[in-house]
């Protein structure tokens, strides 16, 4: 693969990816959440021989080329490309065995969206709620319990009186 070719990247996570490329001037590259960059073969092959980079490219970063990733030394499961939309798909409509499967070979950065949207959604389906906890200890009935009673303390203090009903009655004889 030639260093100039342009390939798509796309960070997997919410939260921001960083990385440095002292072989490269000392490039400085930030991902934002979900952001998506075209880079070249060459930075992609200079951030895998970093320190943790070939981390990054697996856990946290989507390299959206099977032919990159071959040369790299790679090797990814299918659950390596599983994006937001895959990760839904897979809680509402997934069998259990490829959920299953998904929770023993997804990356890091997966099975952080697995725990996301299984209480955002929420994941009605038991047996994979019971997996979670099993799997990573994840409890996904006692998150969305607390974040219940969160928001219902907060709509009560949102409900406290500001200022009275009724005029107050005069003492005046």
């Amino acid at each position: 693969m030639e260093d100039n070719q342009k390939i798509r990247v796309k960070n997997r996570l919410h939260c921001s990816v960083v990385y440095h490329v002292p072989d490269m001037n000392n490039l400085r590259r930030e991902f934002s959440g979900l952001e998506e960059k075209i880079l070249t073969f060459e930075e992609l092959r200079k951030l895998n021989g970093t320190h943790g980079g070939s981390i990054l490219l697996k856990e946290d970063l989507i390299v959206k080329n099977k032919e990159a990733l071959e040369e790299l030394g790679l090797n990814v499961e299918p659950e390596y490309y599983y994006e937001k939309e895959d990760v839904i798909k897979l809680l509402q409509e997934g069998s259990m065995d490829e959920f299953l499967d998904c929770l023993d070979f997804a990356p890091d950065g997966v099975i952080e969206l697995i725990k996301e949207y299984a209480v955002s959604l929420p994941l009605n389906d038991v047996a994979k709620r019971e997996a979670l906890l099993e799997k990573f200890d994840y409890d996904v009935n006692k998150i969305i319990e607390v974040r219940k009673a969160t928001m219902e303390g907060e709509e009560k203090e949102e409900k406290k009186v500001t200022g009275r009903r009724a005029a107050v009655p005069s003492k005046e004889g």
